[in-house]
Formats: structure tokens, sequence, C-alpha cells
């Protein structure tokens, strides 16, 4: 944490400098303190506008970088001094690095009152329309009989007034913690996703009915589509079609592909629908994900979706406990980007873990050990507030899901 001292005398000497300087010295593991002084701070003059100058901008960019900010102030005929009262108007004349920022105020004095009434004047000043400081509330240090408080090293003698002090600052600490949380700009909330998918996209077919049983028959001619035989060249390849289907096709899990304009556009049709983990049929191909999922599970669906697009999360994975205690069943929804990191749909590929992790024991010669232990994370089998695999939360929306795919959408007892 960053805060700003600043010494409210533009005196040679002041208590108040040495309170800030002992406060920087000795706390120093709870925050970082720059002290600035007022001394070369010129007389307030609207007619002779200083807000531009070295002086006045130094102020001002110190307390915008700063997390909080605390003025020692002394008391002068019961009120702050005229150096300390001319800083604040020329941070609330045309610039206000003071608004919405934490500020706590300290004060010393030659005598046993303290600095009591400058320091009542100062919050009522902080607190005004045009500087707008949050005045830290409920709290006073007031360091009477300033000349008797100080040891010949410039700290502080009665390590009651120190325990006070330092209880003070953290609670300060606290506070500049949750103001600046509070003031935080909200992240702006991801647009809705369109699930019916019926805007279009550079790769978009247009023309052909999105819920057809036949639409990658209808899509294929529409477009020219290569087929059997023919090669594609790619990456580091040329392969046929038919060659690109046995590779996918091939693959010992799921795959699905959804486009960012949520169409649902592919999955390698590699067994029946009763057979596979997440059920499809091919008929479904084309269908805008909204058709592929219950409207109940829009809102988890959506959310999936905000993560990938948006960059929060590049893969979400969780486990699907539908399919029994032989199988450990993991959905996984990887963000697909192009060259230049666009966004440009999901991958979501579905396995069963558990052969995999029989193969890793069986060859390691290593035993699962006690019953509480998930075999694939080491987690508590029991602890609801972690998923096994990606270690989302429970509470994660993609957990709504259940036994439903949240791409496809197809149900797991289907």
């Amino acid at each position: 944490m960053k805060l700003i001292g600043i010494v409210g005398s533009n005196a040679a000497f002041s208590y108040n400098r040495l309170l800030l300087e002992f406060i920087a010295k000795t706390y120093k593991k709870s925050f970082e303190m720059e002290v600035l002084e007022i001394t070369d701070i010129p007389l307030f003059n609207q007619s002779d506008d200083q807000t531009n100058s070295p002086e006045i901008q130094k102020f001002n960019k110190k307390i915008m970088a700063a997390d909080g900010v605390i003025i020692a102030t002394p008391e002068h005929n019961r009120t702050i001094t005229p150096a300390l009262n001319s800083i604040i108007e020329w941070l609330s004349f045309k610039i206000h690095p003071l608004d919405k920022k934490p500020v706590m105020i300290v004060g010393a004095s030659w005598y046993d009152q303290g600095t009591s009434r400058s320091q009542l004047h100062l919050r009522q000043i902080l607190e005004a329309p045009g500087v707008g400081a949050y005045v830290f509330p409920g709290n006073e240090f007031l360091l009477g009989e300033a000349k008797e408080a100080f040891d010949e090293n410039n700290n502080i003698k009665d390590p009651g007034t120190v325990k006070f002090l330092g209880e003070m600052l953290d609670k300060f600490g606290r506070y500049v913690t949750i103001i600046n949380e509070l003031e935080r700009p909200a992240k702006p909330v991801a647009a809705p996703e369109d699930l019916f998918a019926t805007g279009k996209i550079d790769t978009t077919i247009e023309g052909v009915d999105m819920y057809a049983e036949d639409w990658v028959e209808q899509a294929a001619e529409k477009v020219n589509a290569a087929e059997g035989n023919d090669y594609v060249k790619l990456d580091r390849g040329v392969l046929t079609v038919d060659q690109l289907n046995h590779f996918l096709n091939s693959m010992p899990m799921e795959l699905t592909f959804a486009d960012s304009n949520n169409q649902f556009l592919y999955y390698n049709h590699m067994k029946p629908a009763e057979e596979m983990l997440a059920s499809r049929t091919p008929g479904q191909a084309g269908n805008p994900l909204a058709k592929c999922h219950p409207e109940s599970k829009h809102g988890s669906v959506q959310w999936v979706i905000q993560q990938l697009r948006s960059g929060a999360s590049e893969c979400i994975s969780v486990n699907v406990p539908t399919h029994g205690p032989d199988k450990y069943v993991v959905h996984n929804y990887q963000a697909i980007r192009d060259y230049e990191g666009n966004y440009i749909g999901i991958n979501e590929y579905i396995h069963d873990l558990k052969p995999t992790i029989d193969w890793y024991l069986q060859q390691t010669g290593q035993e699962l050990v006690g019953s509480k232990t998930d075999s694939v994370s080491s987690a508590t089998a029991n602890d609801s507030t972690t998923d096994s695999v990606s270690s989302a939360s429970q509470t994660n929306p993609v957990e709504t899901i259940e036994a439903t795919d949240s791409v496809s959408g197809a149900s797991q007892n289907h």
C-alpha cells in the first residue's frame, strides 16, 4: 500500500513533520509512505493560476498515484495553517486528486489539548464539495505536549501512544482497502449471447435453414464444399476430406465445434448417439445453440461462452458424474482463436479419464491411498467446494448444467 503524508506546516521545524517521519519509518512494513512538504506552495490566488506549476502538479500526481493520504496538521488560532489551506485550495480549483481519496488526519501540538479544533476544521474542508475526500471517520490522533513526546532520535517515547497510533493506522489501512475497492470501476457487463445465432459472421452459410435435419448436405451444396477424395491443405499437411473425417473420428474423445456466432457446426460422428458420453444426432449440426439446450440451461451456456469469448478463461473443465462409478467423464470447453487471437468458437472435447488413470497406475506401480482422496487431483472427495479436475467452484454456473452437455445440450441419458 502506498500512502502520501502531507506536513501541514511550512515552518523550518515542525512536530507534525516529526510525527509523519516517525509514522513512515516505524510502520514501513505495513505501507510505504512518502512525506511531502508544503514549503514552496504559493498562496492560493485564482487570478494567478498556478495549477500547472511544478509544485502543484507534484502534489497532484503523487496523490493521484497513492492509495491514501495522511495529513498532519498543527493548530494556529484554532484552525489549520494558511499554507495547508492553500494547497487544498489548489487541489480543488481545477484539479481534484483528493476526490474520493481516503484521508486520515493526525496532529501534534505544544499543548495538552492537541489539535482537536484544527482537525475538526480540516475535516470539514476536506469533505466540502470540490475537495470530496473520504476522511477516515470516528478516529482522532491528538499528540499533545509534543515538545515532550519525542526522544533524542525523534521517536515517540510513550509505548501506549505508539500502540494506539499503530492500531489507528491498521484501521486506516483497512479503510483504504475498502474505499478503493468500492471506487474501483465496475467491470463491464458482458453483452448477452445470441444463442439463436441470428447474426452472421464471415463463415456463416446463408440461405440454409439452421433447423433443417439435412443442414450439412444443404450447406455443403450451397458453398460447393470439398468432400470425399478432394484434398484440403492444412497448416502442416494435405489430407483428403475422407482422411480428415477418419482422423477426427479416431480421436479417443468426443469433439464438438460451435462457432463465434453460436451455431453448432460439427461433431465427430464416431458412435451412435446412444453410445456417446454426450449424445448427438446428425440432425443437430447447423442448429443454433439455443436449440441444442433446454431453455432452463441457457444462462449457464451464456456464462461459459462469455468466459471464453472475453478471455477470462481459456478452458473450463467439469466432471459429469452421471455415468456411474466405472467412468470419470470430463467435459472441457476450450476457446478457439485465430492467428491474431480473435475468438472464433468453442472446441468441446469430452473423454473418460478413468482408463488413462488406470493405465498410469499400472505403469508406475502406484496405488490410490485413502478412501477420501480423489484419484485425479488428490482433492478431498467430500469437499463440496472444489471440482476434482479443474478446481472450479461447485457454484460455478457451468455446474448447474448437471447431466446436460453445456455446448450441445444433449441429455446424458438420451
